[in-house]
């Protein structure tokens, strides 16, 4: 992976849907031309914003497949992966076309509320099953729980594969210390 492979602007897609309720993936495909063609530096999707926990599992790993094969690398791609249980981030893992996909974006689990050290063994497994770099995701608005700085540090310097985080907690402070105490090439 290149280092600065995640630097400048991501566009996180949201998910469109038809007026019977399935995913649009005529719009989808513009949009995605559309952020590429106006400069986004690399595309996020399937995170929060992409209304990710309304689509079964099986939908995610299509729309996860559309995008990558409309982006056709020309800019990197982060795939989330992410959901309320360990086991069903490990089969999303498994059940998805990670090939064009340049690292993964994975969320607290949400509803759960874990314990810092839940969150962090979350993250343990995560990251010994996962074949692209992590990104971890942090917004507690979101997940109803938040990650400390000492739990992403720890993480970040446990596994070398997490490679940044998507710190949304809104907690200046919380997000400075993670910038301050971070390992050499950790994405904040």
């Amino acid at each position: 992976m290149k280092p600065n492979l995640f630097r400048g602007a991501g566009a996180a897609m949201i998910t469109p849907f038809t007026t019977d309720g399935r995913v649009d993936y005529e719009a989808l495909g513009r949009m995605i031309d559309y952020v590429i063609e106006g400069g986004a530096d690399y595309i996020v999707a399937l995170g929060t914003t992409a209304e990710t926990p309304t689509l079964y599992i099986q939908e995610r790993a299509v729309v996860a497949m559309f995008i990558a094969n409309q982006i056709r690398h020309r800019v990197p791609l982060v795939i989330g992966v992410g959901g309320n249980s360990t086991s069903e981030v490990l089969d999303q893992l498994r059940e998805f076309d990670l090939r064009g996909a340049d690292a993964i974006l994975s969320v607290t689990p949400y509803y759960n509320k874990p314990s810092q050290e839940g969150l962090y063994q979350h993250f343990k497994v995560v990251s010994e099953h996962s074949p692209l770099p992590i990104i971890l995701y942090n917004i507690a608005g979101r997940t109803g729980v938040n990650m400390t700085a000492e739990t992403t540090l720890r993480i970040a310097a446990d596994f070398p594969n997490v490679i940044g985080i998507k710190e949304a907690s809104g907690n200046i402070s919380q997000i400075q210390e993670i910038i301050d105490r971070r390992r050499e090439g950790f994405l904040v």
